[in-house]
């Protein structure tokens, strides 16, 4: 479809008239037309909504958050000038993160070039959005915060045990049929082991699995039954999935357990009262919807029903008797009510990365995208000016080369092609035109751009990688960003530890996103402060604490193996010592300053007094706070030096301690001087002027679904996976529902697909050189990285070697250079 199709006119005789009587001041309308026309072609479709739906298919880079914001805030201005009683505009988005982000730009076009209030509008999570309706309407909703909590993955990891025994005690008849399997010989020790695996593996599984894609969807253990009747399989895979999600559900509500989905639930319950429904629609004019490829269908219909005018018959379709059978398709959801749905969604199907693991499924937004296109409401943006041209070119080749290989598989199969079902949607990122208002937009390339190696094994990636890492960063190792992207943390945790020495060397700060992510660092920062505290007289505890002292860059760095060995010289030297250099005076000043606290403050300052000393960053003192709340706790009874240390190090050894998200969270995977290892998965929303790709096998993308053995006796498939194809495929409006080998062939699909989107997301993340590279020997399994053998690179990789010959990177020529 056209832009000139597509986009709202405006009104000529209106700004001409306003043009020709105009005052030194501009008037509202010019100020929304500056905005307006600051914006590349994509971004202006969206600021030209008013109302109705409109779907916005987004390549990466394109600039979805800007052109967002722009259009929100030129929304609220309209609705300034169009009526007296204001209702809002709810903005809803993914992450905490990406909320905070798009708050923060609309309200600079509303202050900076609207001149406006910083009103009118709020942002939420969708988790945030269901949760404050929720807590507005607790009688409807059913939901009494003060009396619910927030379920946490090791609880619900224990109440799917627990649900696995009760199914188990209840259904013997199914448990032993599972327990057969496809042969089974009555051997004692093999029912053992059977029964081990049942219960430690497969059934947890299957739970987790099904209770997260049936109550995404709002479908009961009861409806789950129904359709278990329409499926042969022998095992009555959705029969046993139903009843185990039954007693989890039970588990939930008699310990006044909640989840995520339950949030979703509780405002829709709330939704289904009509007067509540109004009060909730009053308060709405539009919702516009950011990263909409990764909402659940429960989610879409909760947008769906605020963004309907209240009182048409669009707020309140979907509903079941008391929620009960409550269940959304994408074919039911939509537009038939275009004139009264003003929902504007904004998202890249090419991004969707989820969908093997949570119930988002890109066919959704793929759905509002064609409904929208056929009444004319779909725009594309796809100018992107955030890499060099050769990254966009390799991108988009890679795009059009899966979906043709995926098309030529199943044609040979004999199979209908489906393009719902393709990887990707079929859009170009294109480069932003001349006078595009990003500043170097689509940089010139550092070196080819594209690189692509192919090194002997592991190792000899690494020595390539760290080349040329060293040559990037230069003299000044500030200038620009760097991120290695992983597939898995395993590959992560192996990398840091072979370029720790090299980043050192060279003055290059390593950070690995997984291993801080596992655990935090500020409780072992902490304790070894303490430490010294508590024996300053210690030379292993003195040197912890200087060694804290020069990571968190309050001390220059020296040799603390001289400061360290005699404490009492270095702390209080005598008048007749030899004079410390200014150095190490500066670190004795430091550890005396810590010292002379532990005397004068009481024992529960003393962490946050640390975390000031040690120049704690704002997610750094939120955590340090927490931390000081949770020792506190643990030593009511025990106030001492001795019981803090003792909670410290048990925190330290022996559990992981989430450290506390802000705003700016995400600023600290990207900064200047940096070389970020992180997974791909955590990549998606970030960019960086560097990326490397490293260990690209075809065992991993796209991977294959495996079986483990013990497991085998079940069948060549996973019942959790099944189940998940059956599932999906009922939601889908599929005439019939798969048997277990239809559906362990479309768990694979899905499987592929989202791996190769996941390698898109990556490849698009860099901006001026793309590093890429498929070793001849890798690990089988990075839980055992020195068993190397040969392995196959991911099938895109020579594809693109085919394709730019030109970025092929001659290793023999390099050697000998080197």
């Amino acid at each position: 479809m056209s832009d000139s199709k597509f986009t709202i006119p405006v009104v000529q005789e209106l700004l001409d008239s306003e043009l020709s009587e105009r005052s030194p001041v501009p008037s509202l309308q010019e100020k929304i037309l500056a905005i307006r026309n600051s914006l590349r072609p994509g971004q202006q479709q969206m600021a030209d909504w008013q109302s109705g739906p409109l779907a916005i298919s987004a390549v990466p880079g394109a600039g979805k958050s800007t052109g967002m914001a722009a259009a929100a805030a030129i929304a609220i201005a309209r609705q300034y000038e169009r009526s007296s009683f204001r209702r809002q505009l709810v903005v809803v988005t993914f992450t905490r993160s990406a909320a905070a982000n798009i708050k923060a730009k609309i309200r600079k076009f509303l202050r900076d070039d609207l001149h406006l209030p910083q009103t009118g509008f709020f942002v939420y999570t969708l988790h945030g959005l269901a949760l404050n309706i929720a807590n507005r309407h607790s009688d409807l909703s059913g939901l009494q915060l003060e009396n619910v909590t927030l379920i946490t993955p090791t609880q619900s990891h224990r109440f799917i045990r627990t649900a696995v025994e009760q199914w188990i005690a209840n259904n013997p008849d199914r448990y032993l049929r599972l327990l057969e399997g496809h042969q089974f010989d009555g051997e004692e020790t093999e029912r053992l082991r059977r029964q081990s695996v049942l219960r430690t593996e497969v059934l947890p599984e299957l739970a987790n699995t099904v209770i997260h894609e049936a109550k995404s969807s709002g479908i009961s253990p009861e409806l789950l039954r129904k359709w278990s009747k329409q499926t042969t399989d022998e095992y009555g895979i959705l029969n046993v999935a139903a009843g185990l999600y039954e007693q989890y559900q039970n588990l939930m509500r008699s310990r006044d357990f909640i989840d995520y989905d339950d949030m979703i639930l509780a405002a829709l319950r709330v939704l289904e009262n009509e007067s509540a429904r109004r009060v909730e629609q009053n308060q709405v004019f539009a919702v516009f919807e950011d990263e909409a490829q990764d909402s659940s269908p429960l989610q879409t219909q909760l947008l769906e029903i605020l963004a309907s005018n209240a009182g048409d018959e669009a707020g309140s379709r979907g509903q079941g008797a008391g929620g009960r059978e409550r269940i959304i398709t994408p074919q039911s959801s939509i537009i038939s009510h275009q004139s009264t749905l003003n929902l504007v969604r904004v998202g890249d199907p090419n991004q969707a990365i989820n969908s093997t693991f949570t119930p988002a499924d890109p066919i959704y937004f793929r759905q509002f995208c064609e409904e929208c296109d056929r009444i004319e409401r779909l725009a594309t943006m796809d100018r992107a000016g955030r890499s060099t041209r050769i990254i966009i070119e390799a991108a988009n080749f890679a795009l059009k080369w899966i979906n043709n290989q995926w098309l030529a598989a199943t044609n040979n199969k004999q199979q209908t092609p489906n393009n719902r079902q393709v990887p990707f949607r079929l859009q170009t990122i294109r480069p932003v035109e001349a006078g595009d208002p990003q500043t170097n937009a689509n940089p010139a390339a550092i070196g080819r751009g594209l690189e692509l190696y192919t090194p002997d094994d592991i190792h000899h990636t690494v020595k390539l990688l760290s080349q040329r890492v060293i040559e990037l960063f230069g003299e000044d190792p500030t200038k620009n960003s760097a991120a290695v992207l992983v597939r898995e943390n395993r590959q992560g945790r192996w990398l840091t530890e072979a370029l720790t020495s090299v980043c050192k060397e060279h003055n290059i700060t390593l950070y690995d996103v997984g291993e801080r992510d596992r655990r935090s660092h500020v409780p072992q920062e902490i304790l070894a402060l303490l430490q010294f505290c508590d024996r300053p007289h210690s030379p292993d505890y003195l040197k912890a604490a200087l060694e804290a002292l020069v990571q968190r860059q309050l001390i220059p760095t020296q040799d603390l193996n001289a400061l360290a060995s005699l404490p009492e010289e270095f702390l209080y030297p005598s008048p007749l010592a030899a004079t410390q250099p200014e150095t190490v005076q500066k670190a004795a000043r430091l550890c005396r300053s810590l010292l002379r606290a532990r005397l004068e403050l009481p024992l529960y300052q003393l962490i946050s007094f640390l975390a000031l000393t040690l120049n704690y960053d704002q997610a750094e003192l939120a955590t340090a706070d927490k931390l000081a709340e949770r020792v506190n706790q643990q030593i009511a009874g025990n106030s001492s030096m001795g019981g803090m240390l003792s909670a410290l190090s048990e925190i330290v050894s022996s559990e992981r301690f989430e450290p506390v998200e802000t705003e700016d969270s995400e600023e600290r995977y990207t900064r200047r001087g940096q070389l970020t290892i992180i997974t791909m998965h955590k990549a998606k929303g970030l960019d960086w002027d560097y990326v490397f790709l490293p260990f690209l096998h075809e065992n991993l993308i796209p991977g294959r679904f495996w079986v483990p053995p013990q497991s085998q006796f079940l069948g060549d498939f996973t019942l959790s996976e099944v189940a998940r194809a059956q599932i999906r495929a009922t939601l889908h409006e599929e005439s019939v529902i798969p048997d277990i080998s239809q559906a362990w062939e479309v768990a694979k699909n899905l499987k592929t697909s989202e791996e190769y989107r996941l390698l898109y997301v990556a490849m698009t993340r860099a901006k001026l050189l793309l590093w890429m590279s498929a070793a001849q020997k890798a690990p089988f399994t990075w839980s055992k990285p020195d068993n190397l053998q040969e392995q196959a690179a991911c099938p895109v990789f020579p594809a693109l070697k085919r394709q730019f010959p030109e970025c092929v990177m001659n290793l023999a020529v390099m050697s000998k250079q080197a």
